[in-house]
């Protein structure tokens, strides 16, 4: 297809799948696991394991979304993907799927068979489900709801003695998760619409679901804070007091700018979990 503008040049073939991985977002999502785990009691060698297993799993969302949608991209002209440019073959992609899919769900059996099950159904596999069909669904904020707010169970289902990670906790995950859904899709909505994707942010409209996202974030900070036993420490409050002003930011920017800023408080709720203890 002809998209009317100059051919882009490969890049290294390493960033190129990189981006069509979403690699950003894969790799914070497993950052955030990494620092669960280092809160756990899991040994070093069983945290590693489970912050590969959740890495290959996002790895595979990515590149089976970018696959699933290029049509629609190439139909939008989205020069912005290496698919659709053509500096990344589909065939590449393909086989970087498999393997990424079979390391997956490899380590995920390497970190018992609760943790594995959860991270590759309720995890990965709701990826792929909202890559296959939810994401054009009032449903499309499920799948964000049970990968985040199951990913902390990820981790205490792997450790010595298995257990689920406190609501609270996950509570906060799957706020996080709807929020990150919600902005993420906010610039590419008039896109998505022309090639018939309705989720739910589609359905809200721009303002209700970025009023939305920000009202999760804040959820999820206040569940993050008061939710371990005990008094938060003082220090919390400027954790807060940054929280609230990513939180201005997501509601005043546009762009890409407020699911990054979705992502930086994510990773400060954990730093929260982790500062906890």
């Amino acid at each position: 297809m002809t998209t009317g503008t100059a051919p882009t040049r490969p890049g290294p073939p390493l960033v190129a799948l990189l981006a069509a991985a979403h690699g950003g977002p894969a790799l914070a999502v497993a950052a955030i696991a990494g620092l669960l785990a280092l809160r756990s009691d899991l040994d070093p060698l069983d945290a590693a394991v489970v912050t590969a297993s959740v890495l290959a799993g996002q790895l595979t969302i990515g590149w089976g979304n970018d696959l699933r949608d290029l049509p629609r991209d190439r139909a939008v002209c989205r020069t912005g993907k290496p698919l659709v440019t053509g500096a990344l073959p589909v065939g590449r992609v393909v086989r970087a799927l498999a393997v990424a899919g079979l390391a997956c769900i490899v380590l995920s059996a390497l970190a018992g068979w609760r943790s594995g099950l959860v991270n590759v159904v309720l995890g990965a596999g709701a990826g792929h489900a909202y890559n296959l069909g939810l994401k054009s669904t009032r449903w499309s904020w499920l799948p964000y709801a049970s990968a985040f707010g199951t990913l902390p169970s990820v981790v205490t289902l792997a450790g010595p003695a298995p257990a689920w990670a406190p609501l609270w906790m996950t509570g906060a995950g799957a706020a996080l998760g709807v929020a990150a859904h919600l902005l993420n899709t906010l610039p590419d909505l008039a896109d998505d619409e022309r090639t018939g994707v309705r989720g739910l942010p589609h359905r809200l409209g721009e303002h209700l679901s970025r009023t939305l996202a920000v009202v999760l974030l804040a959820a999820a900070s206040l569940l993050a804070v008061f939710g371990p036993a005990g008094s938060p420490p003082a220090w919390t409050s400027a954790v807060l007091a940054l929280v609230a002003f990513l939180m201005v930011l997501t509601a005043a920017a546009h762009g890409r700018a407020p699911f990054r800023a979705a992502v930086a408080v994510a990773l400060l709720d954990v730093v929260l979990l982790v500062a906890a203890g």
